[in-house]
């Protein structure tokens, strides 16, 4: 690891960290000797593919849609092994644990067959399509490590907001305003498998990323949404190779919380300039706290008098986002760094740890639910409740 601006040693708390994995107690790094597979060869496979080997863990398969692709994706990432089908890579009985990228509508049904075989998963969001679905899931998960890479949560920056408002520091929710803004999907030319409702499931932009700034609202806050009033809209009913398209560009949601918070959510992957921009800012009745996941390094900090921008330095941070802290200040983190962090604590879990924070498919689950109930408020033009 890297000095420090000043010169000196990095603090106790960052050098603990591995290659952006955390260690466990025993001191060995949280993915040693684990055997892993993934299932899936494009983007995703290969972001999960660095946080394996980040966390010490072998990488020991991969299976994508044909066996030809299979080949190629193990060529591209440099694992070993490429397996003919995902009953292949069940059958291995060296295989301890399964990560699932595909696309959303195959996630249930492959998650269900990785736990029926006995073996951990880690599974792409949305966990399912459908809220049966994902409560199928969550009953099949008892008693195995099975997880959502809601890796957000994984900036330090992020549980330094969250330790704010659960220590009473920030005092209690009064409001939330909240956007997730992408533009990859911006031109009629722009196409994706993720606009077919058949693939990607009735909800494409909330699903996709909606999901991840609810979480995150819900995460560090502490507070439940409750109920929803959305509005959605669908800019191109026609792409380069679909027709028909019914999932959903931009959703505009007015949220309320189970303690009477009221909030507003924007979502939206046709926004001109703003590659990932998920921002955050929950006001507090002590303190307003902002998060901007572009700029993750700093935390803004909001009160009447005296506002302040707080730096990712372990020394002024609390215990949980310090340990998420893997280079001294002054050295950027981000995403990866943030999904090595998720995945560490996933195979940490697999080896008996309890880490704090750790989306489980029960999270994957709540989200399902939220992501139906906003989409039933859209189309009925109604408030939605949502079951807590």
């Amino acid at each position: 690891m890297s000095e420090g601006t000043d010169g000196n040693e990095p603090s106790a708390v960052a050098t603990a960290a591995t290659n952006g994995g955390l260690t466990r107690r025993d001191g060995t790094a949280s993915g040693a000797n684990l055997r892993v597979a993934i299932v899936g060869g494009g983007f995703m496979a290969e972001v999960h593919s660095r946080a394996a080997r980040a966390a010490r863990a072998d990488v020991a398969g991969i299976v994508s849609s044909t066996p030809e692709r299979s080949v190629a994706a193990a060529e591209r990432l440099g694992i070993g092994r490429a397996y003919s089908s995902l009953e292949e890579v069940l059958s291995d009985d060296t295989i301890d644990l399964v990560h699932v990228t595909t696309p959303n509508a195959l996630h249930a049904e492959q998650a269900a067959a990785v736990l029926a075989a006995g073996k951990d998963v880690v599974c792409e969001k949305p966990l399912a399509t459908t809220v049966a679905d994902a409560e199928g899931l969550v009953a099949a998960a008892e008693g195995r490590t099975a997880t959502v890479p809601f890796v957000y949560r994984f900036h330090p920056m992020v549980r330094e907001a969250r330790s704010r408002f659960a220590s009473g520091e920030a005092g209690r929710v009064l409001s939330i305003n909240a956007s997730y803004l992408q533009d990859w999907l911006l031109g009629e030319s722009d196409d994706n498998w993720r606009v077919d409702a058949h693939q990607g499931g009735r909800s494409r932009a909330f699903a996709d990323i909606g999901s991840h700034l609810v979480d995150l609202v819900e995460f560090v806050s502490g507070d439940r949404v409750s109920r929803v009033s959305a509005t959605k809209r669908t800019v191109f009913a026609e792409r380069a190779s679909h027709s028909g398209i019914t999932t959903e560009d931009a959703v505009a949601v007015v949220v309320e919380t189970h303690s009477g918070a009221l909030g507003t959510l924007l979502v939206s992957q046709v926004a001109p300039g703003r590659k990932n921009r998920l921002w955050l800012e929950i006001a507090g009745s002590a303190e307003s706290v902002a998060f901007d996941q572009e700029q993750p390094e700093t935390l803004w900090i909001g009160r009447r008098k005296g506002s302040l921008i707080v730096p990712r330095d372990a020394d002024q941070l609390s215990e949980d986002a310090a340990r998420l802290c893997v280079v001294p200040s002054g050295h950027p983190q981000g995403y990866q760094d943030a999904f090595n962090a998720f995945v560490a604590d996933t195979y940490a879990a697999v080896a008996g740890e309890s880490p704090d924070g750790l989306p489980r498919f029960a999270d994957g689950l709540r989200a399902v639910r939220v992501t139906d109930a906003v989409i039933d408020s859209a189309e009925s033009g109604a408030w939605v409740d949502i079951a807590q």
